[in-house]
């Protein structure tokens, strides 16, 4: 199939790298400096470009016809704008904070593990995540969603950066030279300590599972996540 690029940093050169060995053509390759472009040549677009940019590479590709696989973080406050546009347009939008498979399993394990802590008051829950410099959100969309996954499943009703209230998932946000993504969930009581972590050692995860979802997303109309990729509940 034939891949458009929107964002072209160091995830947009890995994937060209393994959409290439997949025996996929990309055809755009778009930088942030690049503002004009002819969308309608690909067949799917794959957008990991910065917050600024990524609802207008969204709202182009929908108004196109090109379904879009989007990989940035940090826009979602115009997240149900561009659901809203996609249904209008009948296009198809999926959107991941992060697209490793590991990942999203990690993400079902932790909403499981959210309903088995809920009753039990003694123990604290909290969110740390480490990435590298050059990450421009904080904190980052994984622990969000881990977050919402954990609110969804017990008595917490928001997250906080940083010192947090009772009712709040305190989160903690490092960076660090060349991590690609570490995320450790803990529960602590005055007894002890129960922790699961995911630990990326490479781009390529995220890489992989972004081009997976653009070769499932292709010839569908809706609004899509990974869990329908992967068929994970």
């Amino acid at each position: 199939m034939k891949i458009a690029l929107l964002g072209y940093g160091k995830m947009g050169k890995t994937i060209e790298k393994l959409a290439l060995e997949r025996g996929h053509e990309i055809v755009l390759k778009i930088d942030d400096s690049k503002t004009s472009y002819d969308i309608s040549v690909a067949d799917v677009a794959i957008e990991f470009s910065t917050p600024d940019s990524a609802f207008g590479n969204i709202v182009s590709c929908v108004q196109k016809q090109v379904p879009v696989v989007v990989g940035t973080t940090g826009w979602l406050k115009k997240y149900d704008k561009a659901v809203e546009i996609c249904k209008e347009y009948r296009g198809a939008f999926l959107y991941a904070s992060n697209f490793s498979i590991g990942v999203n399993v990690f993400f079902a394990l932790n909403k499981k593990l959210a309903k088995l802590m809920a009753p039990l008051k003694n123990y604290d829950v909290s969110i740390e995540e480490i990435h590298h410099t050059q990450k421009l959100d904080a904190p980052s969309g994984t622990a969000i969603t881990l977050a919402k996954g954990i609110i969804q499943n017990s008595d917490k009703t928001a997250w906080k950066l940083g010192q947090a209230g009772t009712a709040e998932i305190p989160i903690e946000a490092k960076r660090v030279e060349n991590v690609p993504g570490t995320h450790i969930i803990t529960y602590e009581s005055q007894v002890d300590t129960i922790e699961i972590k995911h630990t990326a050692h490479s781009r390529e995860g995220f890489a992989l599972g972004a081009i997976l979802a653009a070769e499932w997303i292709l010839g569908k109309e809706g609004v899509f996540s990974m869990t329908d990729v992967l068929g994970i509940d």
